[in-house]
């Protein structure tokens, strides 16, 4: 994982693309109106942090562009990749979702229906609405998704 100088994601993210180095930048999309027109832009849900699959040599390419901050060295490679696989699939749902505080505490749950069905993430109450916070605990973030009492399962 990158953590990158800011504004610099998808130039990174075309970098990688170009080396054939394996990446993922989660996106949300964004409509705004300038001068009575709508566009829709694409901003990173993770400002300033790009996914990346490297070894030895790759590293040195991606050092390279300047871009680069430092590289943080994840201590279980496998739970952020299932992080950032219910973040991809809430993403592909609602892409307008965006980042948020990591939730700390909370008992984990998985959602049993709906479009989110399947996702995993720690259950959060707030004024009635259930709120499910699919943490990335390596850089402190999380995005949230507002579910329905019903559809929620405890995963204990």
């Amino acid at each position: 994982m990158l953590h990158l100088r800011p504004r610099t994601e998808k130039k990174t993210a075309e970098s990688c693309a170009g080396h054939g180095i394996a990446h993922y930048l989660p996106l949300r999309s964004e409509t705004k109106i300038y001068q009575r027109r709508k566009v829709t832009v694409h901003k990173p849900v993770f400002p300033g942090y790009l996914f990346v699959d490297f070894d030895r040599e790759t590293r040195v390419t991606l050092l390279r562009t300047n871009y680069v901050v430092r590289i943080l060295t994840p201590p279980d490679e496998a739970e952020l990749l299932r992080e950032l696989d219910q973040i991809r699939k809430a993403l592909d749902v609602d892409p307008t979702l965006g980042a948020c505080a990591a939730l700390e505490r909370g008992r984990r749950v998985r959602i049993t229906g709906g479009p989110f069905m399947g996702v995993e993430g720690v259950v959060d109450a707030v004024r009635g609405v259930s709120r499910v916070m699919l943490n990335v605990d390596l850089i402190g973030r999380a995005v949230a998704v507002e579910v329905a009492r019903e559809f929620l399962e405890a995963t204990d």
